[in-house]
């Protein structure tokens, strides 16, 4: 991914802590970030479950736009007002509901003021069969002091 600007990166460590303390509600496992990807595990609760055994879409959602936005941080350091500006989801299959979410992230463009990946989420030991396909943009804020 070539990319002209200058941009400061945050490791895993930075963002797990920054994750913990300004998004609480939205408790990730984060398995990998850098090299414009990321790899993000969700714990399934019954929380996350609707009727027939699945797991509900709004969890599937949460978890790709967190892990779209980790993959960004990644490459760009810790920019709070990085915000979801599209985000475009397919639901391919039913995921296991006695199973956690896997979610894998690439960057596909990083500019300026935008930002573009893909996400594929997967039933955990699963990886060969996704269950969803996300594809989203963030805004990146002018200043990112």
């Amino acid at each position: 991914m070539s990319n002209n600007i200058a941009l400061k990166k945050a490791d895993l460590y930075e963002i797990v802590a920054f994750l913990k303390r300004d998004f609480p509600q939205m408790p990730v496992d984060v398995l990998s970030v850098g090299e414009a990807r990321a790899r993000v595990r969700h714990i399934v609760t019954e929380a996350d479950l609707r009727p027939g055994g699945t797991v509900s879409g709004p969890c599937m959602m949460g978890l790709a736009d967190v892990t779209l936005y980790i993959a960004i941080l990644g490459e760009i350091g810790i920019v709070p007002l990085a915000v979801t500006t599209n985000l475009n989801i397919s639901f391919l299959r039913k995921p296991q509901a006695d199973k956690n979410l896997i979610a894998e992230c690439k960057l596909l463009k990083i500019g300026r003021s935008l930002a573009v990946g893909e996400v594929y989420i997967y039933s955990e030991g699963e990886e060969d069969k996704a269950v969803c396909h996300v594809v989203g943009t963030y805004a990146i804020p002018p200043s990112r002091e």
